[in-house]
């Protein structure tokens, strides 16, 4: 597990499956009571790292794409609020 917030950071499980369920890579493994678990497999070391993740080496936390994905829920939401009242 390679997400720094994940709390199994750091932790490593053996891969069962890698497959893409969901719109995205995933990977699957038995946690440590056996419990079939999935995540998406950029959290892990089963992919190469995004390249701008690193090239900014640690000085950029957010990829633009990302922002811009934010900026649109966040508009929705105000949206879904406004047709709400």
């Amino acid at each position: 597990m390679t997400h720094p917030f994940h709390p199994l950071f750091g932790r490593e499980f053996e891969l069962v499956v890698y497959r893409h369920n969901w719109g995205e890579d995933r990977v699957y493994f038995h946690d440590t009571e056996g419990t079939l678990c999935s995540l998406p497999a950029s959290w892990t070391n089963a992919i190469d790292p995004d390249p701008l993740v690193v090239i900014a080496a640690g000085r950029s936390h957010f990829r633009c794409q990302d922002l811009l994905q934010v900026a649109e829920m966040l508009a929705e939401l105000r949206r879904s609020e406004d047709d709400a009242m």
